[in-house]
């Protein structure tokens, strides 16, 4: 599921010599837990924008001049905003400012505030270019980044709210307020080209409805840009439709042969997180009945985890851990393939229950995609494939062999096909008990599915 942006990048790569397949003998598991229920507005198609319009209204239809452009879902409580859009100059003379406005209204009788938990919004240029980066960076001050994506889930994943976010918005009733209100510029970029990332945690006191919209910068006499007002906004959201042109539409989900195509997505998802203790399924924990434990492989052996399986790419677990769509538009993909911007919180109780020292290695991996694997081998590339399928951070924390508590941020770079670099080594004695805690955001530009990997390294 590869951007535009990032395409264009890979188109000036240097070709890597060709790629051979090897399969290993390693089963994945299903993933213990599920989504929880947090609404997500979801704003990504169409993703490359080169008209004004409604990217994704959630409003009400009534007195709206195209009916069709509102979905009708309030937002009460707990809720993830996240839009990804690209900004291309229509033509070489076009060099417009186009501004990416997110509006909350509040349809009620007294005053809402919006709480705004986390956040960050960050551009391709000159905030996160795609620049080229190893397959694994330490990261534990949180700066390195490749991509818009890459950085502003890294962002929230560290807890933080960029500046230009305030902490609370009240909305008087009946009035809107800008939750975003941010520029893509093109101008001065060659090729004029830009992206925009955000993810915002927000919590609100009472119903209210979203709507994501794409602009032109209006000029003052003078022809300076500047950004579109709330009323302006307003009258977009009002006498607008649906920016064009479209994404590619979907696939229906009934369809059991030929190409899927995923879709972009726009609508309401469900699901901000994917918490999960992760312990022995049935059949493997033979002994000691009703223990929450993860039994580590034997010497030699290994066993994963799928990370954002979806419609085609289950890795042989059947499990499709794709958010299902609440609203979304007719053109647009049925569930939210990717799940971008979702996190994934894993707790590893590791058990040795041999007799012998084991040492253990964690692992994030990006095995070829396919449904049902051959007599359970995964497929690798080696080298690697072209594409970058996965370009993100991740963080582990446990105690290491001295029993010191630590906290491990990576940034990782993944092609197709790429076997993973231990996060995290241990050593277990027999007997032994180790917690591990796995998190990370789902990053836009990210293809998957990806694995969470359990080797015995002896």
């Amino acid at each position: 599921m590869l951007s535009v942006l990032s395409s264009i990048v890979l188109a000036q790569a240097t070709p890597p010599p060709p790629s051979q397949e090897i399969r290993v003998p390693q089963p994945v598991r299903v993933l213990p837990g599920q989504l929880d229920t947090v609404p997500v507005f979801n704003s990504n198609s169409p993703e490359l924008v080169l008209n004004e319009g409604i990217l994704l209204s959630t409003l009400p239809p009534d007195g709206k001049q195209v009916p069709a452009a509102h979905l009708n879902f309030p937002f009460n409580g707990r809720f993830d905003v996240f839009a990804h859009h690209i900004a291309r100059a229509p033509r070489p003379d076009d060099l417009r400012t186009l501004y990416l406005g997110v509006l909350m209204q509040n349809p009620g009788t007294q005053p809402v505030t919006v709480d705004i938990l986390q956040a960050a919004s960050h551009l391709s240029q000159p905030d996160a270019p795609f620049i080229p980066l190893p397959p694994y960076v330490d990261n534990p001050a949180g700066t390195v980044f490749a991509g818009p994506g890459s950085r502003a889930m890294l962002d929230v994943l560290r807890g933080q709210r960029q500046a230009e976010f305030p902490a609370q918005i009240v909305i008087p009733p009946g009035e809107s307020r800008m939750l975003l209100n941010l520029p893509i510029p093109v101008k001065e970029l060659t090729p004029p080209l830009n992206g925009r990332s955000t993810l915002i945690r927000a919590r609100s006191t009472a119903p209210i409805y979203l709507a994501s919209l794409a602009k032109f910068a209006p000029t003052d006499p003078g022809g300076n840009e500047r950004a579109p007002t709330v009323e302006e906004w307003q009258a977009l959201l009002t006498s607008g439709s649906l920016s064009t042109p479209r994404d590619k539409a979907p696939t229906p989900p009934d369809q059991k042969t030929g190409q899927i195509i995923y879709g972009r997505v726009a609508g309401v998802a469900e699901g901000s997180r994917w918490v999960a203790q992760v312990v022995d399924p049935p059949g493997v924990q033979t002994t000691d009945r009703n223990t929450w434990y993860l039994s580590t492989p034997e010497r030699s052996q290994a066993f994963s985890y799928g990370l954002s399986t979806l419609r085609g790419g289950t890795l042989g677990t059947s499990q499709v851990q794709t958010a299902n769509m609440l609203v979304r538009y007719p053109d647009t993909a049925y569930q939210a393939h990717g799940n971008y911007a979702i996190e994934y919180n894993l707790t590893l109780p590791l058990r040795n229950r041999s007799e012998d020292i084991q040492r253990i290695a964690i692992l994030m991996e990006t095995p070829i995609k396919e449904n049902q694997p051959q007599d359970g081998q995964l497929r690798f590339l080696q080298p690697p494939g072209r594409q970058v399928f996965f370009r993100g951070s991740v963080r582990v924390r446990y105690r290491d062999d001295r029993g010191l508590p630590q906290v491990r941020t990576v940034h990782l770079v993944q092609q197709r096909g790429q076997q993973g670099i231990p996060l995290v080594q241990i050593m277990l004695p027999p007997g032994d008990r180790r917690l591990i805690q796995f998190d990370f955001l789902y990053p836009p530009d990210a293809t998957p599915p990806q694995i969470l990997t359990i080797q015995n390294l002896d």
